[in-house]
């Protein structure tokens, strides 16, 4: 293994030097999806997949990292990490797993250090037949007036209004208002997007490449953002389904939580990626969580994100007006801290140990 630190970064460039080059060392080989824009500093962005094990494995384990951009931080590191852990790799290899790593689902989001795509969508909630009417989250037309203020920071009227919108509603309330996906407002917070996005379309391909023969298939998705500092919660990512659920508790224990009954700090969404396993492995059977680690407050969280939209929305701003609301980004996202990186990599590797059992089971 290398050092913990060692395996994260400070630039998606940097990242993604170290997750091709920690799977070169290894001889593995290497499918890079190129994006069509460039990064913050006019770096190549790509989807980079690697497949460690054997082309014909019957069960597979997908670790993905950035679906939300900026979260990729984060999860690169668990990634690097796991490329570099010879016990890890042993482990999935005796026991007939094989493992796809999927580095930057969104890489436009983890250079800009955003949280949704090129097209301003949240890439977990874009995954619906959009052939077919899509879900109407009327509460956000409630608090989308609050959320993007023609200033930034916010002013005293905004502040007090947002506020008394809490204290009436309640804060979980509000974070299902914003966080639970909207197909209305493209400038908006959480937006759904009216297509497929690039990185939806891409991921879809990768899935099916490497979906022949599976039978049983696990995926982590690596997130950030939500819960207590370091903590790792097991949120269930599949469908809602009692008999899916039970099996993920079995393989991650009875922490893992669902949306589905409450027990997660996650609101109830729609669009999620997750169900586009069920798309590309029909036939495999599928149990997966995300890992959802904790920064800081939902409310600093939130408001970090309202900044960015609104940096979105003004490129006028002063220079250091947007520095500020970039770190404040990297902050909510991301603690930059040795001690927060080990809790984030023993908890992963936990994980990942545990479905390389379930899958084997």
């Amino acid at each position: 293994m290398i050092p913990i630190p060692a395996a994260f970064s400070g630039s998606y460039a940097e990242a993604r030097t170290k997750f091709l080059e920690g799977a070169a060392s290894l001889g593995l080989r290497i499918h890079s999806h190129l994006h069509p824009l460039k990064g913050r500093d006019g770096e190549t962005l790509a989807m980079d997949v690697v497949r460690d094990g054997p082309a014909d494995a019957d069960r597979l384990l997908i670790v993905s990292s950035a679906c939300h951009g900026v979260e990729g931080y984060c999860g690169s590191g668990v990634q690097v990490a796991a490329l570099a852990d010879a016990e890890w790799r042993e482990k999935a290899r005796a026991q007939g797993v094989a493992v796809l790593y999927i580095h930057a689902l969104n890489p436009y989001g983890f250079s800009h250090i955003r949280r949704v795509t090129q097209e301003n969508v949240d890439l977990n909630r874009n995954f619906h037949d959009f052939s077919q009417a899509l879900p109407v989250n009327t509460a956000y037309r409630d608090v989308q007036p609050l959320l993007l203020p023609e200033y930034w920071p916010p002013g005293p009227e905004n502040l007090a209004a947002t506020a008394a919108f809490i204290a009436e509603r309640g804060m979980p309330a509000f974070q299902a208002a914003v966080s639970g996906g909207q197909h209305e407002f493209p400038d908006g917070l959480f937006f759904g997007g009216t297509a497929p996005t690039w990185s939806n379309q891409t991921v879809r391909t990768v899935l099916r490449q490497h979906a022949a023969g599976v039978k049983r298939l696990g995926w982590i998705d690596l997130h950030t953002g939500l819960g207590p500092s370091g903590h790792g919660e097991r949120i269930f990512a599949a469908r809602d389904d009692a008999a899916t659920l039970a099996r993920a508790r079995a393989w991650w224990g009875d922490a893992v939580t669902s949306m589905y009954d409450g027990s997660s700090t996650s609101a109830r969404l729609t669009g999620l990626m997750c169900f586009a396993a069920y798309d590309e492995f029909p036939q495999a059977e599928y149990t997966a969580i995300a890992m959802e680690y904790g920064t800081q407050p939902l409310t600093e969280v939130m408001d970090a994100l309202r900044g960015d939209h609104w940096l979105h929305l003004h490129p006028e701003a002063s220079p250091e007006l947007a520095r500020q609301i970039k770190q404040r980004m990297m902050d909510a996202f991301y603690t930059d801290t040795d001690a927060w990186k080990g809790q984030i990599v023993s908890q992963a590797r936990q994980a990942m140990f545990q479905a390389v059992d379930g899958l084997s089971s």
